[in-house]
């Protein structure tokens, strides 16, 4: 309580701090007629002020929209946090359009969350294990984590010239250590990604994308990104895309996959027939797409939302006959 002022009681008397004024008792009597008189013009006054504002917040205060007058209109929108936009948008077709996101994984921090790697440097082509923690605003270890497309956490590890890309999903302890198997195989600056859906005790879930630089000592010979295309083999499958990828504006990419024969048959791979991931070359900016639930002709349909002009590379996990393939692909948006 503030020493300077006085508190309404809940009993609807006033509590009056210790430095309010005290009533000089030397003036005692009854109030003369023009002091009356003065109290209640001023009393009818405020009385006015105070029905018209009432009555203006009751017939004026919204449009006939329905939206407010005079401030901030509450209009529909829809956001995602970083890296986690396109993982709604195979429900609702199209519903997102024009909608624009940003990439993410450019930060070990955000939305309160932290991403903290216990080891970030490899041997080049030798197995090692990538062992990581989230941690909370408080630095606690984050120990629940809502399942996503089949996992808890989704890491993505791939070389800063866009090769080597590699899709893992590691096991956590109690304490709330990731651990998952890895190599690198090239020297050079790696990026490592945790893709997750926290939990909190309340309930509430917290979508991220989280990165972090690995290093893998020795020459560094970058791989130049090769030249944009929609469609390319892979494991003896030709994989294309039909759609005009646009900034700021959901698109939808479909995706078909051919075998020898003609059409591959497409098998569910982490409750989906595809994931996409989108890489920005330059930053890395890190966009996860996830497909329409079902096919359509044999095509996956993803809705996809690039950030901003500049080079992307896509690649596309599908899986056949029980094994899981990646193509990959090099997208300019102007």
């Amino acid at each position: 309580m503030s020493d300077q002022a006085g508190v309404a009681g809940s009993g609807g008397g006033a509590v009056v701090s210790d430095q309010a004024a005290v009533p000089d008792r030397s003036v005692v009597g009854v109030p003369d007629r023009s002091t009356v008189r003065l109290a209640l013009v001023v009393g009818g006054l405020v009385l006015a002020v105070l029905l018209g504002f009432g009555l203006g917040r009751l017939n004026g205060g919204t449009s006939a929209g329905g939206g407010t007058t005079g401030g901030t209109a509450l209009t529909p929108d829809h956001t995602h946090p970083a890296g986690t936009a396109a993982h709604d948008h195979g429900s609702v077709a199209g519903a997102d359009q024009g909608a624009a996101t940003e990439a993410g994984g450019l930060s070990v921090s955000s939305g309160g969350y932290t991403l903290v790697p216990l080891a970030t440097e490899f041997p080049a082509g030798r197995p090692g294990q990538l062992r990581f923690q989230v941690r909370d605003a408080q630095r606690r270890p984050v120990t629940r984590f809502a399942v996503v497309h089949d996992k808890p956490m989704h890491v993505i590890v791939v070389r800063r010239d866009l090769t080597g890309y590699q899709h893992l999903h590691p096991i956590m302890t109690p304490d709330g250590t990731w651990s998952v198997p890895v190599t690198l195989a090239q020297p050079g600056v790696w990026r490592a990604y945790a893709d997750f859906t926290a939990v909190a005790d309340s309930g509430g879930q917290s979508t991220a994308t989280l990165g972090v630089d690995l290093v893998v000592p020795g020459s560094y010979q970058p791989r130049p990104l090769p030249a944009p295309a929609t469609s390319t083999a892979v494991d003896g499958f030709t994989a294309g895309y039909q759609g005009r990828p646009q900034a700021g504006v959901t698109v939808p990419l479909n995706f078909r996959v051919d075998g020898p024969d003609g059409g591959a048959v497409l098998e569910r791979y982490l409750g989906a027939y595809g994931h996409l991931v989108a890489l920005r070359e330059g930053d890395l900016g890190y966009l996860h797409v996830h497909p329409e639930p079902e096919l359509a002709d044999g095509q996956v349909k993803f809705w996809l939302t690039i950030p901003g002009p500049g080079r992307y590379r896509l690649y596309l996990d599908f899986q056949v006959a029980s094994k899981v393939h990646t193509a990959e692909l090099t997208l300019t948006v102007p």
